[in-house]
């Protein structure tokens, strides 16, 4: 078991706090969000953990981990940083972007998960939305599931909450016959889209992909995503107005609704 973290973006959204730092290593609660996720990982004895890095990398020096750089992270996105570290894609890996702290028992309940694809999907997204968002549906995308918590759909913009099952938190693990799928699927693609449009999303070149349209190209190509359902124990930091809000929770003891922080 191993564990790659996608922290190659800026983080614009947070300046002034990333005007000179990358977007992971912003402060929250006396840890960087780094700091966090790689406690948790080793609380469940994942210890072999590699970092996409890309802005400011410089400043991305932790001690016990693997380093793998996206040189073009200012014209990529995450399905690009990934595959930077393509070869530490192995017999069973955990992914998680860089800007998301989660508890404990969320790893633990993916680890679980006996899945060629498992998707942490947080049902009860709407308390985190409704806490950061005046109108949550602007900032939500689409997810919608089977009933036996197979994803049907997932990233897209939505006109009404019933499309809404839950909200993919940014964290996954690829297994079994899982790694090669998404090796081939990903090389395909970017073959397809030398010369015709990006197979993933119409509207951008291949490299611009998010990683939701990766997920739903596999969906397209009939493979199985099956969604690990968590209810709050996470917290996205996107905004200056995230950090703002979750710094006022903890200061007010009210975090606890969101996320029961660990050591």
């Amino acid at each position: 078991m191993n564990a790659i973290i996608l922290a190659a973006g800026q983080g614009k959204r947070l300046y002034p706090l990333t005007k000179n730092k990358p977007k992971c290593m912003v402060n929250l609660f006396g840890k960087t969000l780094l700091e966090w996720q790689i406690s948790v990982f080793k609380q469940c004895g994942i210890t072999d953990i590699s970092i996409v890095t890309g802005y400011h990398s410089e400043l991305i020096d932790l001690p016990g981990v693997e380093f793998f750089q996206n040189k073009k992270f200012e014209t990529t996105n995450m399905v690009e940083s990934l595959f930077c570290a393509s070869e530490k894609l192995e017999k069973s890996t955990i992914v998680s972007y860089g800007d998301i702290i989660f508890e404990k028992r969320i790893l633990d309940k993916l680890l679980q998960s006996k899945h060629d694809f498992s998707i942490v999907v947080d049902k009860n997204w709407r308390k985190q939305w409704n806490t950061r968002f005046e109108n949550p549906l602007d900032y939500a995308e689409s997810l919608r599931l089977n009933k036996s918590d197979v994803i049907l759909d997932i990233g897209k913009k939505v006109q009404d909450i019933d499309e809404i099952s839950g909200q993919y938190i940014g964290l996954m693990k690829f297994q079994n016959k899982g790694i090669n799928i998404i090796k081939d699927f990903y090389h395909k693609c970017k073959e397809h889209s030398v010369k015709n449009s990006n197979p993933l999303n119409l509207s951008l070149p291949f490299e611009k992909s998010y990683m939701t349209d990766f997920l739903q190209g596999l969906i397209n190509a009939d493979f199985s995503l099956k969604a690990v359902i968590i209810e709050n124990g996470w917290l996205e930091l996107d905004s200056i107005n995230d950090y703002e809000i979750y710094q006022k929770m903890y200061n007010n003891n009210s975090l606890k609704e969101l996320i029961v922080l660990g050591d």
